[in-house]
């Protein structure tokens, strides 16, 4: 007796072809299209203010630390060579600015050996620069000093009074990014901000 063995296609009625199961598509739908752009867009409005705020207290930390490294510097060079030593604005790189208090246009390190905050051809040598900021944060001290010198003992000689406060701002004025550099006569420096000394940096 003969087998009989059916398939599908056997089964399938004459003359009519069976359809061949769908392809699954692959890719997204619209629908998830626009629930990654608006977690995108979330994510997006929850991280650039806070990129901004970690790169803006980054610069001014590294601005105000540049200055307090440079003085902290020309005390230990004082001390050490026996000879004042003066930090000045400067915006040439090469003299002091006598009228200007805006530490952001720059600053110089030099021996001052007559101790009159002038670099003299004579002795005097620039042994530190500091060039000029590159965006428009402003560097100023709250009185007429445009110059810290110090003695060989390690006291710092303020011109305008008993002690220096250089106020660090950047353009918005808020004060949750303000440091101040506070300078006293017996040369001791540290920076502040506004949540540590509210009174002299605002």
């Amino acid at each position: 007796m003969r087998e009989l063995t059916t398939t599908c296609l056997d089964a399938a009625p004459p003359g009519r072809r069976l359809r061949p199961w769908p392809r699954r598509q692959s890719g997204i739908t619209l629908v998830e299209l626009i629930i990654v752009m608006i977690l995108v867009g979330v994510l997006v409005g929850i991280g650039v203010p806070s990129y901004k705020s970690v790169t803006t207290s980054s610069r001014m930390a590294g601005e105000s630390n540049s200055l307090l490294g440079d003085l902290q510097y020309a005390r230990a060079e004082a001390i050490r060579e026996g000879e004042p030593v003066t930090v000045c604005v400067s915006s040439t790189g090469t003299s002091c600015d006598a009228a200007s208090t805006s530490w952001q246009e720059g600053w110089i390190v030099f021996t001052d050996l007559n101790d009159d905050q002038t670099v003299d051809n004579a002795g005097d040598t620039v042994l530190r620069v500091q060039r000029a900021f590159s965006g428009t944060d402003t560097f100023q001290s709250t009185n007429t000093d445009s110059a810290v010198t110090f003695t060989r003992e390690g006291f710092a000689f303020l011109g305008a009074g008993g002690s220096l406060i250089i106020d660090l701002h950047e353009t918005s004025g808020n004060s949750y990014y303000s440091r101040c550099l506070e300078i006293s006569q017996a040369g001791m420096m540290s920076i502040q901000t506004h949540s540590t000394d509210p009174t002299n940096c605002s």
